[in-house]
């Protein structure tokens, strides 16, 4: 039986998002003011820091939307990441363990080998590492931490020189020389800091995935599995729901925001209206009303589904347009009050006197000059969208239980804090794959708010 592939609603919008934005990247090299934007934007050495690690966030995401039924198993649906991560997402301890454990974390009644009871903590069976002794695994773990840090440096070294070569080429200059204008500080963008950002991305990321083929490098969780899987596996998670959910609410706030601002009246005093009784609700409340219906939908017509994961993708697709219908009021607010000043504006009003109709002024002189507003409100908002599922999740009104998420990690930690001895590294686990992405996300912001803002740019 050949392998099937499977494409999920989510696969699909991602497929589309990553089309749209190779589109819109060929597409603005070719106009001189996006190109202008963009080069300011990347000038500074954190933006380049930030769109590496955001670019490597993204490739896991996209890895880990190529779904396919295994040979095996009829109603099961794995990922190409699935793939590269195994044997962890097919294998589970009895319980919790530390990270790079010899022992579960719990005691447990064992039976030895000459027939006594004791009860003690059993050893970890993960590719046999409960048979080693503390000094093996010491020996262990700097052998798996070498050898990763050999298979990253490789794949660093190859990679940069595919760069260097197309540099040398757009510059029309040999490699060497390009090497020395890098590491001199003579290009416009700051290179160095992007190839050293890149080296240190890529040995961490084969270290950690070296490691994990011998040791639960965060540990287990409750049920066993491997916290260190579910962390990368809940990227996917957290890019979906910051991404879709900011471009569901783009047009409302676009839309609305500008018309309310430029005609005034009783189309500004509707608009207000409506997005100031939306604002009154309380956000959570109105969430989880609405996610606790779509419960209840999903429950009485569970025959729709015909796979666990097709029901969870469904559930969280839904949950971002719940989102997205919910979040474009504080953006359509302030292009409201941009749109009130812009409108006031003396080339503005001479269009006005020319005879130029409404919606050539708002597409060419009023939608130009708010971008830079809904740039940095679309990266800010991705941001707190990211958060805002992990505090749904914690809340339970978050994505389906048996998705991956931070927010589902946290929320099955929660309890475990209070208890003796404490399990922290979940927690741990799911709080530093999330900083990372909020994080460069909010950096990267401020350097695309300072590139495209018209009156700080510089000309």
């Amino acid at each position: 039986m050949p392998i099937k592939f499977v494409v999920l609603w989510s696969d699909a919008l991602i497929y589309v998002l990553f089309a749209a934005i190779s589109l819109f990247i060929f597409w603005a090299r070719r106009k001189y003011h996006l190109r202008n934007s963009w080069k300011q934007v990347f000038s500074k050495p954190l933006a380049m820091i930030s769109i590496v690690f955001l670019v490597v966030y993204s490739g896991i995401a996209f890895l880990d939307s190529i779904h396919f039924q295994p040979k095996t198993e009829k109603f099961a649906i794995e990922s190409v990441l699935d793939q590269i991560l195994a044997p962890l997402n097919t294998f589970y301890e009895v319980t919790y363990s530390k990270p790079f454990a010899l022992h579960s974390y719990a005691k447990d009644i064992m039976t030895l080998s000459d027939g006594s009871v004791v009860r003690d903590y059993p050893k970890l069976s993960y590719s046999d590492l409960g048979q080693i002794s503390i000094e093996e695994r010491r020996a262990h773990m700097i052998d798996r931490t070498l050898n990763g840090a050999q298979y990253g440096a490789a794949a660093w070294i190859i990679l940069s020189l595919l760069i260097f070569s197309y540099l040398s080429y757009r510059w029309k200059t040999n490699i060497f020389i390009s090497l020395k204008k890098i590491f001199c500080h003579e290009t416009e963008l700051p290179w160095l800091a992007f190839f050293i950002t890149l080296g240190i991305v890529l040995i961490s990321m084969t270290v950690s995935w070296n490691l994990s083929q011998e040791f639960h490098i965060f540990g287990t969780d409750k049920v066993g599995q491997d916290v260190f899987y579910e962390a990368v596996k809940s990227i996917r998670t957290g890019l979906i729901i910051g991404t879709l959910t900011t471009l569901l609410m783009l047009p409302f706030a676009i839309f609305l925001g500008i018309a309310a601002g430029y005609f005034g009246g009783k189309i500004d005093d509707f608009i207000q209206y409506v997005y100031t009784t939306l604002s009154s609700i309380p956000g959570v409340l109105l969430i989880a009303a609405a996610v606790l219906s779509l419960q209840i939908f999903i429950a009485n017509h569970s025959q729709w589904f015909e796979t666990l994961t097709q029901r969870a993708d469904d559930r969280l697709l839904a949950l971002c347009a719940i989102l997205g219908i919910t979040s474009w009021t504080a953006l359509c607010r302030i292009l409201r009050g941009e749109t009130l000043k812009l409108r006031e504006m003396d080339y503005i009003q001479a269009a006005r006197a020319l005879g130029v109709g409404k919606l050539r002024i708002i597409s060419r002189h009023i939608l130009p000059n708010v971008m830079h507003i809904v740039l940095i409100g679309v990266v800010l908002d991705f941001s707190s969208l990211v958060l805002a599922e992990a505090v749904l999740s914690y809340v339970g009104v978050g994505v389906d239980p048996t998705t991956l998420s931070w927010g589902n990690m946290i929320n099955a930690a929660r309890l475990e804090l209070a208890r003796e001895p404490l399990v922290w590294w979940p927690l741990l686990a799911a709080f530093i794959f999330m900083f990372i992405l909020v994080l460069f996300a909010n950096v990267f912001s401020d350097a695309v708010r300072d590139g495209f803002d018209p009156r700080i740019r510089k000309l």
